[in-house]
């Protein structure tokens, strides 16, 4: 199982991934889901990844090493894509030719071809923005009035950025929301869990600002979630209680 949220807001992207993986209780482990592909002062771009892994780890490799193009006989690259929109359509272009090579095989064996992935960030002079590529290659983008996507176990977070997130919000305020809701999400599914990798990227800047992980026992984000546990207690307590009891109860 995994957990990644994508949050744009107007300063900024903020990209955050749990690293758990498992193939049943007793086999779980921890694999980088959060990708970075930068060249600093051109483009700094963020992709992370949900489903099978084998199956990500081969769309990775060819965003690394570049797809030929049929029709000019040159490779496309992340690096020479002349947009973001050219950016995630070449993501596409990697699903659907892993799902080519790769595909029947799969299928033979019984396993589905479902991944998906958030892909965002920005090319020096354009607009910043945030991708989600499905197993088909197609993909949606973020919007002003819906500045956040997410992929894997969502349903946990979802609840929280919808409420405490703006395209206003501060670029770091959004980092915060992003943690708890990760938090949430790691309380109520044992099969997301730490270590997080983190990416923000500031609108307009050269690189990244940060990329980083949160290990086990790191004091901000255990604090955050002591905090986090009494805030909602706290708030519950101060709420009245429903007037439906019976007199006495």
């Amino acid at each position: 199982m995994t957990y990644c949220a994508g949050i744009l807001v107007q300063d900024g992207l903020v990209m955050i991934a749990d690293t758990r993986t498992n193939a049943g209780l007793d086999d779980i482990s921890t694999f980088r889901k959060l990708h970075v592909f930068n060249w600093p002062g051109d483009r700094n771009f963020g992709l992370m990844t949900a489903g099978n892994l084998s199956i990500t780890q081969s769309v990775v490799s060819f965003l690394h090493e570049g797809l030929l193009n049929p029709e000019s006989g040159e490779l496309d690259t992340l690096q020479n894509a002349s947009s973001m929109f050219r950016a995630a359509q070449l993501v596409g272009r990697c699903i659907r030719h892993v799902r080519d090579i790769d595909g029947p095989a799969l299928e033979d064996a019984g396993v589905k071809f479902e991944i998906g992935m958030l892909f965002g960030g920005q090319i020096k002079g354009q607009p910043m923005r945030l991708f989600m590529v499905y197993s088909a290659g197609n993909f949606i983008e973020c919007g002003i009035d819906s500045p956040f996507l997410q992929i894997g176990e969502h349903k946990y977070g979802k609840p929280i950025l919808d409420r405490a997130v703006t395209y206003k919000t501060h670029l770091y305020d959004a980092l915060k929301v992003g943690l708890i809701s990760m938090d949430s999400t790691m309380r109520s599914n044992l099969g997301v869990g730490l270590p997080i990798d983190l990416v923000v990227i500031r609108r307009d800047a050269d690189d990244f600002e940060l990329n980083r992980r949160i290990e086990a026992g790191e004091p901000y984000f255990h604090d955050l979630r002591e905090r986090w546990s009494a805030a909602l207690r706290a708030a519950h307590m101060a709420i009245p209680r429903p007037p439906y009891a019976p007199p006495g109860a």
